[in-house]
């Protein structure tokens, strides 16, 4: 459990995707609020995405626990928003140079030590009003 918790976590810190993606079944799917993906290479595009948005993302594990066949990893990521970024919804957010810093919460699902299923959790809402986003439901500044 806490081998594929720091090699998943590393990975994402260096911006390292083959690494990443040895993390990986290469049948796993990722679901995340702003993306479904269900190939090596979907899996590959979000993070590189992720990076290319906020290209200093750092995540810090703030507690980790599992079995041999699910890791539950709550971190916090931080990083400053200094390239296109897609949100919820399918727009995409131009750089705004704001940083952000929320608490995430990633749900695995293990076979053979590596990750088969992986569900991303985190605020959306939080992070939208730290980027100056507008309400995508009524246009309206969140500050």
């Amino acid at each position: 459990m806490s081998d594929i918790s720091d090699r998943l976590v590393g990975a994402v810190n260096a911006h390292d995707v083959d690494a990443l993606l040895r993390c990986y079944n290469p049948r796993a799917v990722i679901l995340a609020p702003e993306v479904q993906a269900e190939t090596p290479e979907q899996i590959a595009s979000y993070f590189s995405h992720v990076w290319e948005g906020f290209p200093d993302v750092r995540l810090t594990i703030l507690e980790k626990t599992g079995t041999e066949s699910f890791v539950v990893i709550e971190a916090l990521s931080t990083g400053t928003h200094r390239g296109p970024y897609l949100v919820a919804g399918g727009e995409t957010l131009a750089p705004t140079g704001r940083h952000v810093s929320v608490r995430t919460c990633w749900v695995c699902t293990l076979e053979e030590g590596v990750i088969l299923s992986q569900r991303l959790y985190y605020d959306q809402l939080e992070v939208y009003i730290q980027l100056g986003m507008r309400s995508p439901s009524q246009g309206l500044p969140f500050y």
